[in-house]
C-alpha cells in the first residue's frame, strides 16, 4: 500500500511542477486558463459552444481544447463557434495532465488568446485531483444528475471556483430540488458561487465567460477550504500530500 501512497505522490507531485510552469507560461503571455470537469452528459459541451459563440460575437480572443477518450464529436460541434478548437484524445486515460496541455498546447494556441476554455475528460474522480495549470476551475452537473451529486464527489466540488448547473430548462420535469443542491455544494464548498444555466433557452449564457474575463482581469478568486487543508478521504494527502490549488498556486493571470 506505501508503495502505491508513494507512486501517486509523486505522480501528482510532477503534474504540481508541471503546472506552476505552465501557469507562469500563460500568465506571461496573458492568457487565462479556465479548467471545465463534470461528468458525461452534464451539457458541457452544450453550453461551452453557447459561450464561444458569444465571445466571438464580442470580439473576445479566445480558443478551447477539449480532450475525449474517443472521438472528435465534441471539437466538431465547438468549431461551429468559428474560434480556434483543438481535440485531444486520451486513449484510455481518464483525464488531462499539466505536462500533456501543454505539449498540445504548443505551437497551436493563437498569440492574442486571452482565455482558453479547457473542456476536460468527463469524469468527476480522476481529473480532480490533476492541477492544469488554470486560472479557473469550473465543475457542471446537470439538474437530472441529483442534488446529492457534490457530496458523492466533495473533491471535484470542494476545490472549486464556479459551480454551474445546466440544464435548468428541465428542472422542474426532473424535479430537481435547488435548495437541497446549493446547501450540499455550501457543505462542501462554502461561499462558492453557483450558477444556473439553460444552453437551449440561454438562461445564464454569458455568465461563465464573464466570471473568466474578470478572472483573467485578475478580480479575486473564490478560495475552496479544501485547497488550504489535506483531502483526509484520499490516502495520498494522508501521506502528507497537499494540493496546491490555493489562492497563491491559482492566482489569475493579468494581462499587460
Amino acid at each position: 500500500m506505501c508503495r502505491v501512497v508513494d507512486l501517486q505522490q509523486a505522480v501528482l507531485a510532477k503534474n504540481d511542477a508541471s503546472a506552476h510552469t505552465l501557469r507562469a507560461r500563460l500568465a506571461a503571455r496573458g492568457i487565462a486558463a479556465v479548467n471545465l470537469l463534470s461528468s458525461p452528459g452534464s451539457g458541457k459541451t452544450a453550453l461551452l459552444e453557447r459561450e464561444l459563440l458569444l465571445a466571438r460575437e464580442r470580439s473576445i480572443p479566445v480558443a478551447a481544447l477539449t480532450a475525449d477518450l474517443a472521438t472528435e464529436n465534441d471539437a466538431a460541434r465547438l468549431a461551429r463557434s468559428g474560434v480556434p478548437v483543438k481535440q485531444v484524445l486520451t486513449d484510455g486515460l481518464c483525464h488531462l495532465e499539466a505536462g500533456m496541455l501543454a505539449g498540445h498546447l504548443e505551437g497551436w494556441l493563437p498569440d492574442d488568446t486571452r482565455l482558453l476554455f479547457v473542456e476536460n475528460v468527463g469524469n468527476l474522480v480522476c481529473p480532480a485531483s490533476y492541477d492544469l495549470g488554470e486560472t479557473l476551475r469550473v465543475v457542471l452537473a446537470s439538474v437530472t444528475e441529483g442534488e446529492d451529486k457534490p457530496l458523492k464527489y466533495p473533491t471535484a466540488f470542494g476545490l472549486a471556483h464556479l459551480v454551474v448547473v445546466t440544464k435548468t430548462d428541465i428542472a422542474e420535469a426532473v424535479e430537481f430540488d435547488e435548495a437541497a443542491f446549493r446547501d450540499h455544494v455550501e457543505q462542501v464548498n462554502p461561499g462558492v458561487e453557483v450558477l444556473l444555466t439553460s444552453a437551449r433557452r440561454g438562461q445564464g449564457i454569458g455568465e461563465l465567460l464573464d466570471r473568466a474575463l474578470a478572472a483573467a482581469d485578475g478580480a479575486p478568486l473564490h478560495t475552496p477550504v479544501m485547497a488550504r487543508r489535506p483531502d483526509t478521504s484520499n490516502p495520498a494527502h494522508q501521506h502528507g500530500h497537499t494540493h496546491t490549488h490555493g489562492a497563491d498556486a491559482m492566482a489569475p493571470a493579468t494581462r499587460s
